[in-house]
């Protein structure tokens, strides 16, 4: 695990008031189903269902599937590591920037390489989910490419502290891409955490079609928080490589309740119940899923008015001299200091404005300039221009 995720305010002695730094966004108005779990909270004196059955039907209900394509899971980060373990020993890819955890739960499971980074010059662009993907192929998979940009100075090579390295071997080799290589897993996130960028549908789906042999891997944890088209469920399961991880704690902003879950056609989906813990999702989330399944309008968020005020957000930060904020197709995006470190900028806003964003350097592939930020209210968004603004101006 990388040390410095989002939504680390207990690292600053001034209270945060306004928080860009995690993707989660945090106006959700979850009375309701406090509320509810108030008066369930007798369940912490029982076991919870080994796995959660009653959950998965009621999820499988609601996504016009069938329960045995339903995995319940304790967030979409147990998710990740179950499928990582699943495939363990095989060969993953994953294409970065991204969210860290599909590495790190590679390399818990002794997947081999490529984990692929791109190395991205100057002049390349941020566009989309990855510059990478317009010109990339992996294994024949060339209906993965991103439409437009200027990516002549991209290079892409295998991540040096994503993949495992061999004692034996060579310096001069660590930055040739191994030929020919497998690619028996191949991670994506849709919509991409950091970029925000979505893999157009068509694409992704000619790329499963053309690939039997590759599991797709399709974190969609931020699925609700773009208006372009995505992979239904119910049309994922119809293929036997395809699992796709969702996040029902993004949607109503309550990480701390860890709760997720996979969707796959059964046969796959066997894999990941072979290896799930039993007991592993507490009796507190399972009774707020079943409750959300029941009351989907519980939290509601005018996807149209957050999306609207992103766009603003961006224009505005993108006005600032000395900043560039990056495209994106979600309600968070990339944004890159000409000059300094994205770190300071944080240290700074925390401590004098009471501002958390995300320092985003940490991503394989970004550098010191890059901070991640997701869009608030209004009032907070006009707070963190005028303050990123000002910073800017003394620090030339």
């Amino acid at each position: 695990m990388i040390n410095g995720h989002g939504d680390d305010a207990f690292r600053f002695d001034r209270p945060i008031t306004a928080n860009f730094s995690s993707n989660v966004y945090s106006h959700v108005d979850l009375e309701p189903l406090k509320e509810h779990l108030r008066q369930r909270l007798d369940l912490v004196s029982h076991y919870p269902e080994p796995e959660p059955y009653t959950l998965e039907r009621a999820l499988a209900g609601r996504l016009g599937i069938p329960a045995s394509s339903v995995c319940v899971t304790n967030g979409a980060t147990e998710a990740i590591y179950l499928t990582a373990h699943a495939f363990q020993d095989r060969h993953s890819t994953i294409l970065a920037p991204t969210f860290s955890e599909y590495a790190d739960a590679c390399r818990l499971y002794a997947h081999s390489a490529p984990l692929v980074s791109v190395s991205l010059a100057k002049k390349c662009s941020l566009a989309g989910y990855h510059p990478a993907l317009r010109s990339l192929t992996i294994s024949g998979v060339r209906a993965l490419r991103w439409p437009g940009g200027d990516f002549a100075s991209c290079t892409l090579r295998p991540s040096e502290t994503a993949r495992p390295k061999s004692p034996q071997e060579e310096p001069a080799k660590r930055s040739e891409m191994p030929d020919p290589v497998r690619h028996d897993v191949l991670w994506l996130c849709n919509p991409n955490n950091p970029t925000g960028g979505v893999i157009p549908k068509e694409q992704l789906v000619k790329a499963i079609e053309e690939n039997p042999k590759t599991v797709f891997v399709i974190d969609q944890s931020y699925g609700f928080f773009t208006k372009a088209k995505l992979l239904t469920a119910a049309e994922a399961v119809r293929y036997p490589n395809v699992l796709q991880l969702h996040s029902m704690t993004k949607r109503y902003a309550m990480p701390g309740l860890r709760l997720g879950y996979i969707t796959a056609n059964p046969a796959l989906l066997e894999k990941i119940r072979a290896v799930r813990m039993p007991w592993s999702v507490n009796a507190l989330a399972v009774e707020a899923g079943i409750y959300l399944c029941e009351h989907p309008e519980t939290g509601p968020i005018d996807l149209e008015a957050l999306l609207a005020e992103t766009q603003r957000l961006h224009e505005a930060l993108n006005a600032i001299p000395g900043l560039t904020a990056e495209p994106t197709q979600t309600h968070f995006f990339l944004c890159h200091l000409q000059k300094g470190r994205a770190a300071d900028l944080k240290q700074w806003l925390a401590e004098k404005q009471g501002i958390l964003i995300r320092d985003a350097s940490n991503f394989e592939g970004l550098d010191a300039g890059h901070f991640r930020i997701a869009t608030q209210t209004p009032e907070e968004n006009d707070l963190l221009a005028a303050a990123v603004q000002h910073y800017l101006k003394d620090h030339r």
